[in-house]
């Protein structure tokens, strides 16, 4: 019986490029946050989006695995990205074998969504794997400003198709596990349909504080201010994904608790960080203000960058949960969170005082609309681009000594 299993196992294998050439063709559906809502408050159906999501996963997985195959040689060689691969390949087989199952067949709806489970768990360490592929890469290779253009190119959209995945696997599983979560009994899978923006703000501040206190024996203080266009009296909040939020918010609070409590250690008390929630017809922003000595120009959009990182290189033992701390990848994630859903995150700094980081979210429900990668013409073109000479003039590191040219006149 083992032998048979093998042999049939082999024989998926083999078909896999089939399949990935098959359903790539296919462009991915975004779904917008009121949609996820909707189906999953008064239309949830078991069976519909059963129908979908084995449509819909094997278009998403198929996609990106065709992007992988446009990175560098020796970058898909490495250890790493080869197990990543051998992960997607294995998760797009396991729902193929769905494609045949009828959704009247009650064994193969909870079937489905054991598969589906086992493929999130499958994914958890996507984010560390891969970024050890990258340092493998570097540490082996070097790097060039093509390579480095190709690899910001290709993560952004690897790891927005990884969050959509995720967030469509964590729909269909919460909502049809038939459990509730008593912490959260309004929730619509992941989705909070009255997400209180401020008290998500509290909890991430909460968690990046205890951190900033374990390490730095102290912690700048939070102070919040809300401005409700709508309804001046009620607090803000709007139709999202608590988590996705709590990510971004965490992950700018340890930024800005660290750059505040290293510019003032020497000082008798530490100014505060100050977020102000401002709710409009169409965005809603989110500005964190600290006072951490702000960070170069030149230096910003290297904050957003995989391939750079001040932190010391960490090592992924892959038999345990790798860690994260250390890639550098805070920042470029939290942006695609806010991306996800047709948002933003930047960052204002003003060096020698501090910075204002600002997300930007959709107010409306409708708006909130998946921004998925699809794998065509245009995106193959990006891989493809070639180092150019600049068409602006490059200054020197160096200013220019005039004093050696007067001399000589």
């Amino acid at each position: 019986m083992k032998f048979v299993r093998f042999l049939m196992k082999n024989a998926a294998l083999a078909n896999a490029p089939k399949h990935i050439d098959h359903f790539s063709k296919f462009s991915p559906s975004p779904l917008s946050m009121k949609q996820f809502l909707d189906f999953g408050s008064t239309n949830a159906c078991e069976k519909t989006s059963y129908v979908f999501l084995r449509q819909e996963l094997p278009v998403r997985l198929s996609n990106i695995l065709k992007e992988i195959n446009l990175l560098p040689d020796r970058l898909i060689c490495t250890p790493s990205v080869q197990m990543l691969q051998s992960w997607y390949i294995q998760s797009l087989l396991d729902i193929l074998n769905f494609l045949d199952k009828s959704p009247d067949d009650h064994s193969a709806l909870r079937d489905f969504t054991e598969a589906l489970v086992k493929i999130r768990n499958r994914h958890n360490d996507v984010v560390p794997t891969m970024a050890q592929g990258v340092i493998e890469y570097k540490e082996a290779f070097g790097q060039d400003p093509v390579t480095s253009q190709n690899v910001q190119y290709f993560l952004d959209r690897f790891y927005m198709s990884r969050i959509s995945i995720r967030m469509l696997i964590n729909q269909h599983s919460l909502i049809f596990d038939g459990t509730t979560n008593p912490a959260h009994p309004n929730t619509i899978g992941s989705i909070e349909p009255s997400c209180e923006v401020a008290k998500v703000v509290r909890d991430a501040y909460e968690s990046a504080k205890m951190l900033c206190d374990q390490y730095y024996l102290g912690s700048p203080k939070l102070e919040i201010e809300e401005i409700n266009s709508n309804c001046q009296k009620e607090p803000i909040s709007m139709v999202y994904v608590p988590s996705h939020l709590y990510h971004m918010l965490f992950e700018l609070f340890k930024n800005a608790m660290r750059a505040t409590v290293e510019t003032h250690e020497s000082s008798p008390s530490l100014p505060p960080i100050k977020v102000m929630l401002a709710l409009g017809d169409e965005d809603l922003s989110l500005k964190m203000s600290d006072r951490g000595g702000g960070v170069p120009l030149r230096k910003i959009e290297k904050l957003f960058s995989y391939m750079y990182s001040t932190a010391p290189t960490p090592q992924v033992d892959h038999s345990e949960r790798a860690p994260l701390a250390g890639f550098g990848y805070g920042l470029p994630i939290s942006r695609l969170y806010a991306q996800y859903f047709q948002g933003d995150l930047q960052l204002y700094s003003m060096e020698g005082y501090g910075t204002d980081a600002v997300i930007y979210l959709k107010a409306l429900s409708t708006d909130s609309i998946e921004k998925l990668p699809v794998y065509n013409k245009s995106a193959w073109r990006h891989y493809k681009v070639s180092q150019e000479a600049d068409d602006w003039c490059v200054p020197s590191k160096e200013p220019l000594n005039l004093s050696v040219h007067r001399d000589s006149k």
